[in-house]
């Protein structure tokens, strides 16, 4: 079987990171290209075999943004299922989430994100994101805060 991304025989698993700095600025990042390109999100991405959901999110934000992070807590789950006109599931992923904290790095863009940002509340309001986003990033700044 592949591992294809289009019209999958099975979910996709994948891992993200709210990275939030001492100043409370998160790190998010835009596609280059792809069906989410130029919309913010998490850095994050497909957990390999034999790898934790932790281990996917720290490894995908180091190669993807260059930062470095020290995961706090499980902050929830995404699905994202994208459907054809005709009812056939083109995509379908599964997205764990945690908050973390900022040990290294100031973000730079990657082969797969074309801007990467640390975002301050207020930036991220204008900011075009994913579905679901803004929500989690409600509740993963909460866990920072208590942290």
């Amino acid at each position: 079987m592949t591992d294809n991304r289009d019209f999958p025989a099975r979910p996709i698993l994948a891992a993200s990171a709210a990275v939030f700095r001492p100043d409370g600025t998160v790190l998010l990042g835009a596609r280059r290209s792809g069906p989410y390109s130029d919309i913010f999100s998490l850095p994050g991405g497909l957990v390999e075999t034999g790898e934790t959901l932790e281990e996917a999110a720290l490894r995908e934000l180091e190669e993807e943004t260059g930062v470095r992070g020290e995961i706090i807590a499980f902050n929830g789950w995404r699905e994202v299922i994208a459907r054809e006109d005709d009812g056939r599931v083109k995509r379908h992923y599964v997205i764990a989430s945690f908050a973390a904290r900022w040990v290294a790095g100031d973000g730079e863009p990657s082969d797969e994100l074309g801007q990467v940002i640390w975002a301050d509340e207020t930036r991220v309001a204008q900011l075009p994101l994913t579905g679901g986003l803004a929500e989690l990033l409600v509740s993963a700044r909460a866990l920072f805060l208590a942290k």
